[in-house]
This record gives C-alpha cells, structure tokens and sequence, in this order.
C-alpha cells in the first residue's frame, strides 16, 4: 500500500509538471520571441484558458503528500521553508502577470506586466528545478529527521548543503531548458502564420541544449545519488522512465514541421519520463539525507495502513473528477 501511494504521489505531481510545465515554458519565451503586443497577446491567449486549473495539480500532489506521508509533508515542507515560500510568490505573480496586465490600455501598464510574466516564470522554472535537484541529492537530516535548508553554503553537492550547488543549478538550468522546449511544443500546437515558424524556429534551437543538459545531468546523478543507477539494476521496470524520455525526444525532434499534436506529446512524454527517472532514484525513501546512506524512507514516514486503505476510496473519485475536468477543458479549445 506504501508503494502504491508513492507512485500516486508521484503521478499526481507529474501531471502538475507535464500541465503547468507548458505555462511556464510559455513565459519563459514570452519575451524572447514574442516581438509585439499582439504576439504576445497570442502567447498568453493559448494558456489563458487552462493555466488555473493546471495548477489544481498541484494542489492534488500537496493533498497526497500530506494525507498519505504526513511526517515527510511535516519534514518537507518545514525544511523548505524558504524556497517554498519564493515558489509561492512567483505563482502569485504569474497569475497576476497573466490576468491584470489587459485591465487597463496604457503601454507603460502592459509592459510592466509582460516583464512580470517572463521573470516571475524564469524564477519558478529555475526554482522547480533546483528543488527537484535537492530532493534527489538529498539534504542535511538531523537525528530527529530535521533540517532547514538555507539559499547556499559553500556549493558543495555533499554535508552541510543549501538549496543551491553545482548540482541543483544544473538541474535548475536542465529544468528551465526543457520547459522552455515544452512551451515551444505548445505554442507550435496552438498558432499558426510566421508566429508559428519562429516558434518553430526556436525549438530546433533549443532541442540540442536540452538533449545536451539531459546527459550531463543524467551523469551527475549517478554521481550524486548512487542509488539512482543501483535502483535501475535492481528494479527492471525502473528503465521504463529514461525509456519513455529518449521516445519522447525522439517524437519531438521527428515532429516539429509534421503532426503538432506528436510533438507536443512527445513533449509530454519526455517531462513524464524524467519526473519518473526522479522519482525512482529516490525508492525506497521519500526523502535521503546528504550526510551519509540513509533518509527519511517511505515506511517511517507514512500513515497506518488503514488509513491508506480508507484513503484510498476517497481519492480515486476524487481524482477522477480532477481529471475529468481536465479533460473538459482541453476538449473545449478551438
């Protein structure tokens, strides 16, 4: 039962990555490539209709976390204090970035916006990446499996870390480059015309970067986190995740000028793939220590067995209606 309610976990906040991811990837080139008003109108009317309830996801991956591992949520969310707290700000500011910057006409007013869209999406694409890099590193656990994590210490990936190191700025960058790729994936889907070919345009530019950003963060890991490629020996439906990575890329770079719609799945593919290869390399904890072997596992950080069970009636309907929403939404797009 333990397992099954870490791969739910899991899953709940792949979908939040695989769906918000786009959004934010889409601020990431808003900016960049959008050159006017009415392009970048165009950029934020194709994730007008569906940003908010992508973030629902999010919501769902907390609920999980808490309800079925409340001492890892307890740890967790403690521990990250700050840069949960940052995270916060930045989803705040996108949505007001989003959502106010057509309430009034003047330019000064609308520009001021579109910058706080495209920072306040770099910020969280960095920072996303960055925590993910933390978690599969690991971080400084007391004996009361404690810890607080501050902005940096001395870069080192091991002891006595922060947030931010060689690594986790790897992974940080790693991040914003793919979903910056899978912006560009989306944007490709939804408009058409010359908007279309420089989107185009600059996917092919960005797919060697993020190919190449994969592999050396792939390498680090392995040196970071040894259990990640022990992990991968000892549980053989583990390849499935890097698999299903390399099939994604392999559907996006095939894609771009073909069917829209395979690459943008291929785009999906390929942040499923890497989220699972994340979340493997952590089993059997929820959350390892940089100190030495060891964290905090899943078994001591989870709630009774029958309150999984009970759970367990009440989240699947639960997640059913999420995700026919979901559904609904997205079928509704012209």
């Amino acid at each position: 039962m333990i397992d099954l309610w870490f791969w739910l976990l899991a899953a709940a906040l792949t979908t939040y990555v695989v769906l918000d991811g786009f959004d934010i990837g889409v601020g990431l080139l808003h900016l960049p490539l959008a050159r006017d008003g009415e392009e970048r109108h165009r950029f934020i009317k194709s994730v007008a209709p569906v940003w908010d309830g992508n973030e629902v996801w999010l919501i769902a991956g907390g609920g999980t976390l808490f309800a079925a591992f409340p001492a890892l949520f307890a740890a967790g969310f403690s521990g990250f204090y700050l840069p949960l707290t940052i995270f916060l700000w930045l989803l705040a500011l996108r949505a007001l970035g989003i959502e106010l910057q057509h309430q009034l006409g003047d330019a000064m007013w609308l520009r001021f916006w579109d910058y706080v869209f495209c920072a306040s999406s770099w910020l969280m694409a960095l920072l996303l990446g960055a925590a993910i890099g933390c978690v599969v590193r690991g971080v400084p656990l007391s004996d009361e499996g404690t810890f607080f994590l501050p902005l940096w210490t001395d870069f080192s990936p091991h002891g006595q870390v922060g947030v931010l190191d060689y690594y986790t700025l790897l992974t940080a960058l790693t991040t914003a480059t793919v979903l910056a790729l899978h912006g560009a994936a989306w944007l490709n889907l939804r408009l058409d015309g010359t908007l279309q070919d420089k989107v185009q345009h600059s996917g092919r530019k960005l797919f060697p970067a993020a190919l190449i950003l994969i592999a050396l963060t792939a390498m680090a890991t392995f040196w970071i986190q040894p259990r990640a490629l022990s992990n991968l020996r000892d549980y053989p439906a583990f390849v499935l995740f890097p698999l299903a990575s390399v099939i994604g890329l392999f559907l996006l770079h095939r894609n771009w000028k073909g069917s829209q719609r395979l690459a943008f799945a291929g785009s999906c593919l390929l942040l499923a793939g890497l989220m699972g290869s994340a979340a493997s390399s952590l089993w059997p904890y929820g959350l390892p220590s940089s100190l030495g072997a060891g964290g905090l596992s899943l078994a001591e950080t989870a709630t009774s067995t029958y309150a999984l069970g009970t759970m367990l009636m009440w989240w699947i309907p639960g997640m059913a209606i999420v995700t026919g929403y979901t559904y609904f939404v997205y079928s509704r797009l012209p």
